[in-house]
């Protein structure tokens, strides 16, 4: 990677070259940036990994990061426990609760159903769903899974395991088509096309 540099700082790049959106060059920048703001960057970034580390675990309940479990969106007596929103990971949980207009619980299931890349319903956190739906209190499911053929497929299999199990307890998704403040001419044929069947 930096001929020379030494095995510490290859490795500090190899490793930083694994995280999502930076590349070798990427990499190598944050690296330097790191080592040159030793003080100001590296050590506090050292200190605050290690707590994550040592705190941060998954929600026994939703699958959530938490430092606490369960997390304080399931320990939260004023949110609606007959609703819950199925989502992919943490990031798009994060960005429900960042615009505050779901005030149900959350299930993060850790990734999509992808035959190419060998996700099997099992490696998801589908048992804790389905458990949580047979406790009785959940009504309405919702499906805030991305637009994808892999994110549709999970949806529909939930939606079908869901029929099988509970009768009375309803599967939604979220809204797709028209962003605001979106240009009709620069959407794709399928986001169209999907707004006009989601038209109200």
């Amino acid at each position: 990677m930096a001929s020379g540099a030494g095995p510490e700082i290859e490795r500090l790049m190899a490793l930083l070259s694994k995280l999502p959106g930076l590349g070798p060059r990427s990499a190598r920048r944050a690296a330097l940036a790191l080592l040159k703001k030793r003080e100001q960057l590296l050590l506090p970034l050292t200190s605050a990994m290690q707590d994550a580390a040592d705190r941060v675990t998954s929600c026994h309940i939703c699958g959530a990061l938490s430092t606490q479990d369960p997390c304080a969106t399931c320990s939260d007596t004023a949110r609606d426990r007959t609703m819950i929103c199925v989502v992919e990971e943490d990031s798009a949980l994060w960005a429900m609760e960042r615009v505050g207009a779901f005030k149900g619980r959350y299930h993060v299931l850790g990734g999509l159903l992808s035959a190419l890349d060998g996700v099997r319903p099992e490696d998801l956190r589908l048992t804790g769903l389905m458990q949580r739906v047979l406790d009785g209190e959940v009504e309405e499911l919702i499906m805030a899974l991305p637009a994808t053929v892999e994110g549709q497929t999970t949806a529909h299999y939930i939606a079908d395991r869901v029929r099988h199990i509970a009768q009375g307890v309803q599967v939604t998704y979220l809204a797709r088509g028209v962003p605001v403040g979106g240009e009709l001419d620069w959407l794709d044929d399928g986001t169209i096309a999907h707004a006009f069947k989601s038209r109200r």
